[in-house]
């Protein structure tokens, strides 16, 4: 059992929760919590590290816990290594999965393995760590085929992402793309439409046919798309306003867009 918080593997969690150049650097990353944890896919994990409370209060729980590569750790020990406040006593070291570009637009079928029509989430400078994880998890529940970002976009390893996916960063592809504007081009030459949530945009979002392959363009909390960005856009469209709200929170509005996309073509595949 690891009770002291200088162990070198306890310090190798730390630098990994603090680090994103070490996450890089090492192709893992943590995760902390009793559900999300029950949801790592088993090819995908490195170590887990449970604690005495944990066993001797989980039960069955736990020992299915202890049938993989496991560290015993006391509560001390584990208080020192997570990013929350009060730890749930597990937390795993995970590998990081090397989507594709095919896999986010659908021509592989993801985990699935089925093909489907693109519908990808195109995210430009997002920087609130909440708003991606929010968008990984509603884009999941919509049946998003993707998620693509531009390198200026929070690390999706962040802990405080990897919190807000609630799971589903182990589910949905997602790529960075180091020339965002040269894969929009590659996107459209493939048939994908884009559509741009933007102020400018004279369509509201209900008015506009997502069967198609499509993807949708966010920006960055407080400016927005900039205008390189938006130009490769073939449409833009607004999200209608009642009131004095003249825009919505990046993670909400590609929400509507997205579930607005699933009810469409659930009346296709009806």
């Amino acid at each position: 059992m690891i009770t002291s918080v200088k162990n070198q593997q306890v310090k190798y969690v730390q630098n990994l929760i603090k680090r994103g150049k070490a996450r890089r650097e090492e192709g893992v990353y943590v995760v902390e919590g009793l559900r999300i944890c029950r949801e790592i896919p088993e090819d995908e994990l490195e170590t887990l590290y449970v604690t005495e409370t944990f066993l001797k209060t989980e039960g069955a729980e736990a020992e299915r816990f202890l049938r993989y590569p496991c560290e015993i750790v006391s509560d001390a020990v584990m208080k020192a290594m997570a990013d929350t406040q009060t730890p749930q006593g597990v937390l795993a070291v995970v590998r990081q999965k090397n989507w594709t570009l095919e896999d986010v637009t659908g021509r592989t079928g993801g985990r699935e393995g089925k093909p489907r029509p693109a519908c990808v989430m195109i995210l430009e400078t997002i920087q609130d760590p909440g708003n991606l994880g929010t968008i990984l998890r509603a884009g999941e529940g919509a049946g998003v085929t993707g998620v693509i970002m531009d390198k200026n976009t929070v690390d999706i390893y962040n802990p405080k992402v990897i919190r807000s996916t609630m799971g589903s960063v182990f589910r949905i592809p997602f790529v960075y793309e180091e020339d965002l504007c040269g894969t929009l081009k590659n996107m459209k030459g493939n048939g994908i439409r884009l559509y741009a949530a933007h102020l400018k945009g004279k369509n509201s979002y209900d008015q506009e046919d997502f069967t198609c392959p499509c993807g949708f363009l966010i920006g960055n909390e407080a400016k927005g798309l900039t205008e390189e960005t938006a130009a490769f856009a073939d449409t833009y469209i607004r999200i209608p306003m009642l009131g004095r709200v003249e825009s919505l929170n990046a993670a909400v509005a590609a929400s509507v867009l997205m579930f607005e996309a699933a009810r469409q073509r659930r009346g296709v595949r009806e």
